[in-house]
């Protein structure tokens, strides 16, 4: 069963929390065990996993990245965007979810984020449930 379904961002860098729409899905397809593999299609975006609580934690890790990896590095792509390349790369396209009795198996604190590198944009992200 593969879903999708779109995210708006308003900003370069900026982390969606997209927990409640992956959500959504598993209980759209009606697996109550399986996996969730959750994909961003995108070579400038990409999703994780991360405490969901503390706002302040999502803003830490935009401004690390965007420290670490910084924009103006003398890069030879010519689209101007290489930074946004490789946070793609480091955070990563893809995550895998457990699916427990019709629901993300998560740790208390923890969300499932779309990470925007590249914005403003509008993106899209791909859900598949495999069911057991």
């Amino acid at each position: 069963m593969l879903y999708s379904f779109e995210v708006s961002t308003n900003a370069r860098n900026m982390l969606v929390d997209i927990t409640y729409k992956v959500n959504e899905v598993v209980k759209k397809s009606g697996v109550t065990s399986g996996i969730c593999v959750v994909y961003v299609p995108h070579t400038t975006a990409a999703v994780t996993i991360n405490e969901n609580a503390d706002p302040s934690v999502k803003r830490d890790i935009e401004n690390t990245l965007s420290k670490v990896i910084l924009p103006d590095w003398g890069y030879t792509h010519l689209e101007g965007n290489s930074d946004s390349h490789i946070k793609s790369t480091l955070v990563s396209p893809s995550i895998t979810l457990i699916i427990d009795n019709g629901n993300l198996l998560l740790g208390t604190w923890q969300g499932v984020y779309f990470c925007e590198f590249d914005g403003p944009r509008r993106r899209k992200v791909y859900v598949k449930i495999i069911s057991d």
